[in-house]
């Protein structure tokens, strides 16, 4: 399964990559083109429900061809965006980096209305219960 967030990081979406506990695996990692098909920069950690999760941000608009590597088996997400194969016919996973329509964007700072300032305390007014400092 894979989530799609807005991103801490300027022009990215992050993704996140979910397998689900009833995977039984020691190792579980996800190889593309982000990461130059690497084997082990991007491992999946299991959390304390059970689920492997993986998270990157990638750049906005871009597409990205991935497999998960578990326990040293290929695999690809069927529930990805898209798939394809590879040269020699086995089966790849596609990730667009969009925003589903439902996310909210944060707006950057600039594009925010200003808020009126609060007015100031009226700091000698008398509240019940209350006695002046000697």
């Amino acid at each position: 399964m894979i989530r799609k967030l807005s991103s801490p990081v300027p022009g990215c979406v992050r993704v996140v990559f979910e397998l689900p506990s009833g995977v039984w695996a020691d190792r579980i990692s996800i190889a593309g083109d982000f990461n130059n098909w690497s084997e082990s920069a991007t491992p999946l950690r299991q959390d304390r429900d059970g689920v492997w999760r993986a998270m990157l941000d990638l750049p906005a608009g871009t597409s990205w061809q991935f497999r998960y590597l578990i326990d040293g088996e290929w695999s690809a997400d069927y529930h990805a965006d898209g798939g394809t194969a590879s040269a020699l016919g086995a089966p790849k996973s596609i990730v667009h980096a969009q925003l589903p329509p439902s996310v909210a964007v944060a707006e950057p700072a600039a594009a925010r209305p200003s808020r009126r300032p609060l007015a100031p305390l009226n700091r000698t007014a008398k509240r019940p219960g209350l006695r002046p400092a000697a």
